[in-house]
């Protein structure tokens, strides 16, 4: 099947929901609480992408898609933080597509946007401390770890986390680093 790299569009956010659930009940555990992932967690994703695609505001999200349907996608919000730059707020791959390059294509897709649209190069996300694969990952991409805290509460409830679990920052101080550049 032929993959085809593009800007969401709002009939993508069921899809993308589907994804991200997928993604968290997988990769969330121990992070997460179990009755928060095993519950209604599709319902608040699809809430989230209805509502960031219908009016995109200051972002770029980016879908590889095939026949299938959506099969990874990255969201960045533009000049989100004074200090940090624009925030990749998610990369999702599907569990079957995973290690198969999508994840670089994304990040690469949201770097060039924040080149193009960002009133600054700098770029960066947080990832669990537990997700060891995806910290080598983002290294690889260039980013550099330089901050640890406490995971936010999905939803800013608390009962929805496992424990205190905790959450990095990878940055890039410039996205014209060569690991970010297209191939």
């Amino acid at each position: 099947m032929t993959l085809e790299v593009r800007a969401a569009v709002a009939d993508d956010a069921e899809q993308i929901a589907l994804l991200h659930t997928d993604s968290w009940r997988r990769f969330y555990r121990d992070a997460f609480s179990d009755s928060y992932l095993d519950g209604d967690v599709l319902s608040d994703r699809r809430t989230v992408w209805s509502t960031r695609l219908a009016a995109p505001s200051h972002a770029a999200t980016i879908v590889a898609a095939d026949g299938s349907g959506v099969t990874a996608f990255v969201h960045v919000i533009l000049d989100e933080d004074a200090r940090w730059g624009s925030l990749i707020d998610n990369l999702h791959v599907r569990h079957d597509q995973r290690r198969s390059g999508l994840g670089r294509v994304l990040v690469r897709r949201a770097a060039a946007a924040v080149a193009e649209r960002a009133a600054d190069r700098r770029m960066y996300l947080w990832v669990l401390e537990q997700n060891a694969n995806a910290q080598r990952f983002y290294q690889a991409m260039g980013g550099a770890c330089v901050e640890k805290t406490l995971v936010d509460p999905p939803g800013g409830v608390p009962d929805r986390l496992a424990g205190t679990p905790s959450k990095l920052r990878i940055a890039w101080a410039d996205v014209a680093v060569p690991e970010l550049r297209a191939e």
